[in-house]
């Protein structure tokens, strides 16, 4: 047994048990886009493994779907790694730049201080990234963030589309010039209300107001199709953020057959797996249950293959 297992049975253990047998689990979600996604997946990932759930997905952004799942107000939710940096202030550890390293991080301190459980992480960074047009990449040889560094650097027009979080941010932008070395003048963003990225990658897209980049997450649906590319990040200025469930460990106890019902749903969520998952919702404006049922049966996972699956809940 591994040290992250051995620390999850010491809370379930030590934990208080609440009366909970026939209680459904809550599945919430953040409210954008790919967390109603995400949610939909688990949903009917386990109504098919015979768990009872209860629909609470899109509830808020970051700030209020934690305090949701830490105080139990929902039992199951999708969140990034990356994020713990910030839930328990460890953001100058590089520990969080690493994939493996950053999940097993999460998933000790999480289960250790506030018995939630991270299951299987999605293969998938939905970090920050910046994009530039297609076009814009061809002609001035852009890839990556070093490149446009010596682009900024060289005294081109660059403006950049991006919300005040991602300017003001020590893990946004201003962390990508530090690493990268370059610096973005006043005059040279576009700060757009909210932060919603559908509103940056599009100016970027149309030239608005002279947009030539934007703030972007590195699973955008859109970005292909409104011929952007995301600029690589080989430095690691960011954290990586990988989708991963997490669930209140009371509930596993209560339903064991959380954990093998998600596992194989999130194993198959690639960067372009969830990128054109993301664009069929975003851009061809299909539900994201629909979405979620067709992902589902692409990889035969649409049948749990117990007799209690079709019983109603």
């Amino acid at each position: 047994m591994t040290r992250r297992e051995l620390l999850i049975c010491a809370f379930a253990a030590a934990a208080p048990r609440t009366t909970r047998a026939a209680a459904p689990v809550v599945v919430g979600s953040k409210l954008d886009l790919e967390g109603g996604l995400l949610g939909q997946m688990i949903l009917l990932s386990l109504e098919r493994a015979g768990v009872p759930t209860e629909n609470r997905l899109q509830i808020g952004p970051t700030a209020i779907a934690r305090a949701a799942l830490l105080s139990g107000a929902i039992d199951l939710s999708v969140e990034y790694t990356g994020n713990a940096a910030f839930f328990f202030h460890q953001e100058d550890d590089e520990i969080w730049k690493d994939a493996k390293g950053g999940y097993i991080r999460a998933a000790e301190l999480d289960a250790t201080r506030n018995g939630l459980v991270w299951l299987t992480p999605a293969p998938a960074d939905n970090t920050w990234v910046i994009a530039v047009p297609a076009k814009l990449a061809k002609a001035a040889s852009l890839a990556t963030l070093e490149d446009f560094a010596r682009f900024v650097n060289a005294g081109n027009r660059v403006r950049l589309a991006a919300s005040a979080e991602f300017v003001e941010s020590a893990a946004g932008l201003p962390a990508f010039e530090t690493i990268y070395g370059f610096k973005l003048r006043a005059a040279q963003l576009l700060i757009l209300s909210g932060g919603e990225t559908s509103a940056t990658i599009k100016a970027a897209a149309d030239g608005i107001s002279g947009v030539n980049a934007a703030m972007a997450y590195g699973t955008d649906g859109a970005l292909e199709s409104l011929g952007l590319v995301a600029l690589g990040d080989p430095r690691h200025a960011e954290p990586v953020y990988a989708p991963t469930p997490v669930v209140r460990a009371a509930a596993l106890e209560d339903y064991p057959q959380i954990r093998a019902a998600l596992d194989p749903v999130f194993a198959g969520l690639d960067l372009a797996t969830l990128r054109d998952l993301n664009k069929k919702v975003a851009i061809e404006g299909l539900p994201a249950r629909e979405v979620a049922q067709t992902y589902l049966a692409a990889r035969g996972l649409d049948h749990c293959g117990h007799d209690h699956c079709g019983r109603d809940h």
